[in-house]
């Protein structure tokens, strides 16, 4: 149910004025049927319970930003209930002129509790990038804000995976109940943990036949305790500690992730008992959250196993690194793109982004990149997105 059209700011449809428009419409139905009475008032009936439904799924707007907006596309913001009742915010882009029904890029997004939202006045990279992809001629995009993110409901600190997980799954069955979306023809775009886990998202056979492709930057393949040993090796390089020391430090981080990822112990359990383990623990006097999200999201992800999932993968599929990505290495992008090949060969193509870093900024070294250190954002990424996906687009036409 779309209750926010930003496509034109003056007649944005508010769930007043759909409340107003509905029912001029069901009493002018009622007219030209020559209802009764007695059907009047069953239609008003229906319109009253049609209204409480749009009062219960209006979600409040939270952000002081602007909406999204770009010229010659549309954009609905509307909501997905997850499982537990909780909504999440979907903001929606169309061609603004396009007939008929369009295929869809549906993002599965980043480990971090940062909106997908991309206004017009944004700096953030991958935001930038977004409205680059919400922008290729011919394709629609779907996003999703995670619990607690944006407008969403619930609380992005506290929201284990598996609940995580459970809004995509929600937000991908929606895809069906708008006209102008085919879900026949959805492209997955799979940003960070989201470039890992996008094959887990259409659950049975008939929903990963939806799927035509996907694309992925700085995604993941390997365990997250394996992938916890490879960004802390990076990161204890990145701090300029001899080769001794790395060497000491990743036998100590060895040890307190497997304790807690595979021996499924608590961090304080295993800190308290292993005090000179401490100072690896990268958040310090916090041992219930990891980069913002809680323990149990990370014990999660260890769960799975995302070569199973991408063993699956029998579409094309185009796989991103940035040169300068510290957080995700080079390796788990290419297993990825040679697990697709191996089930289809040719399908997957691997691109090593030069000077790109994790989340799609501009780095001149790996150094800058570790300290942030930002380049002005280089768009060709965007381009190589497009062309992909309309080249996609070509081949299932002929």
């Amino acid at each position: 149910m779309m209750l926010y059209d930003d496509s034109d700011a003056s007649t944005r449809c508010t769930p007043k004025a759909l409340r107003a428009k509905c029912s001029q419409t069901l009493f002018r139905l009622a007219q030209a049927l020559g209802a009764r009475a007695r059907s009047r008032v069953a239609l008003s009936m229906l319109f009253i319970l049609f209204t409480g439904t749009l009062r219960a799924d209006d979600l409040p707007r939270k952000s002081k930003s602007p909406r999204e907006s770009y010229p010659n596309v549309d954009v609905i913001y509307d909501s997905v209930a997850m499982p537990d009742g909780k909504r999440l915010r979907s903001i929606i882009t169309k061609p603004r002129d396009a007939k008929g029904k369009l295929p869809v890029i549906f993002l599965t997004g980043w480990l971090s509790c940062d909106s997908v939202e991309a206004p017009a006045d944004t700096k953030d990279t991958i935001g930038l990038i977004l409205r680059g992809v919400a922008q290729t001629p011919g394709f629609c995009l779907f996003k999703i804000d995670k619990p607690g993110c944006g407008d969403s409901e619930g609380d992005c600190s506290q929201t284990d995976f598996e609940t995580e997980l459970a809004g995509y799954r929600a937000a991908f069955r929606a895809l069906k109940n708008y006209d102008f979306i085919d879900p026949g023809r959805v492209y997955i775009f799979g940003s960070s943990n989201g470039g890992g886990f996008a094959p887990l998202v259409p659950e049975t056979e008939s929903e990963q036949a939806q799927v035509r492709g996907y694309i992925t930057i700085g995604g993941w393949v390997k365990t997250w305790f394996e992938h916890m040993l490879d960004i802390e090796r990076r990161r204890f390089a990145l701090l300029k500690k001899s080769p001794g020391e790395l060497t000491d430090r990743i036998k100590g981080a060895t040890t307190l992730y497997y304790e807690w990822l595979v021996n499924g112990r608590s961090v304080s359990e295993i800190l308290k008992e292993k005090a000179e383990l401490a100072d690896l623990w990268p958040e310090g006097k916090d041992q219930t959250h990891l980069y913002g999200r809680p323990l149990k999201f990370y014990e999660d992800l260890q769960k799975l196993n995302l070569a199973a999932a991408w063993s699956r993968v029998k579409v094309p599929a185009l796989i991103l690194h940035g040169q300068y990505d510290w957080i995700m290495g080079r390796e788990d992008s290419e297993l990825i793109a040679q697990i697709v090949n191996a089930n289809l060969p040719g399908a997957a193509r691997f691109i090593e982004v030069p000077n790109m870093g994790h989340g799609g900024q501009h780095y001149l070294s790996m150094s800058d990149a570790f300290a942030d250190k930002q380049a002005a954002f280089d768009p060709k990424i965007i381009g190589t997105i497009r062309d992909w996906l309309e080249q996609q687009q070509k081949k299932s036409t002929r």
